[in-house]
């Protein structure tokens, strides 16, 4: 079997060329996440504005299938630009959709990468509010 014959175009495109693919030395937001069903893991850099708004900057580096590896590129994309809420609330379905749609079997995939968004933030907001800025 071939990418082609389970997924989309767009999908095989962010696999193979993955976006904002690596670590970032400048990252001042982390996530990481395992899915415990499949092993899949995604530790996501976010570059958060001065102002604590807006995410500047995403990178990843995932371990994984190739939905799980496309999906991150894709969520990179998505929450660059983004306010910090509007990252936050962004569904799996929408993560999802960025690739193309997903075989029922990978939809875990898109929840890898919303979970990552929030443990980056929620992190983020736990070291802000400790340093009193």
């Amino acid at each position: 079997m071939t990418l082609s014959e389970h997924y989309s175009a767009t999908l095989i495109d962010h696999f193979e060329h993955p976006r904002n693919a690596g670590a970032m030395a400048d990252a001042n937001a982390e996530g990481y996440v395992v899915n415990p069903v499949c092993g899949d893991s995604m530790r996501l850099f976010l570059r958060i504005d001065a102002a604590g708004s807006t995410i500047e900057r995403a990178s990843f580096l995932t371990s994984g299938c190739p939905a799980s590896i496309a999906t991150s590129s894709a969520a990179t994309e998505l929450i660059t630009g983004l306010r910090l809420e509007e990252a936050e609330a962004l569904t799996r379905d929408q993560f999802a959709a960025a690739v193309g749609g997903l075989p029922s079997s990978k939809v875990h995939c898109s929840v890898l990468a919303a979970q990552a968004i929030r443990v980056a933030l929620d992190g983020w907001r736990e070291r802000r509010g400790a340093s009193g800025s």
